[in-house]
């Protein structure tokens, strides 16, 4: 049993399990019905998604000390009691589920899901590596 972080819209691995969506907005141009099939997720969980002014700010990070300024600000929102007891609930799930979170973005290096990996990591989470 394990977790993975994984680049929504990708092809799922044949034992990935749930994938959960940790985004801000819905795939554009995409039927709410045909989010799973097209292997987009099964759940929608933006709680574990930067917030709108955030995902602006990772969009615009351009040098590493912006990146860090970004990563920064998303670990502060993360440790909210709600996202941190989320995220400790997540850590625990996977040493005995099968699931996935995920984002849309192509380089998971300047995406949140790397620090959402991180965070995970660091509670202790099942991460299977791809």
């Amino acid at each position: 049993m394990s977790l993975r972080v994984v680049r929504l819209g990708s092809p799922r691995a044949k034992d990935e399990g749930l994938r959960i969506g940790t985004v801000r907005r819905p795939p554009r141009g995409v039927p709410k019905a045909e989010f799973a099939s097209q292997d987009w997720y099964d759940l929608w969980y933006p709680n574990l998604a930067p917030s709108a002014e955030l995902v602006k700010e990772a969009q615009d990070a351009a040098t590493p000390k912006a990146w860090v300024a970004f990563v920064k600000k998303y670990r502060a929102e993360m440790a909210t009691p709600d996202n941190a007891r989320t995220l400790d609930l997540l850590a625990a799930l996977s040493h005995g589920a099968d699931f996935s979170v995920g984002c849309y973005c192509e380089d998971e290096a300047h995406c949140h899901r790397s620090v959402l990996r991180a965070l995970l990591a660091e509670r202790g989470a099942a991460i299977r590596a791809e």
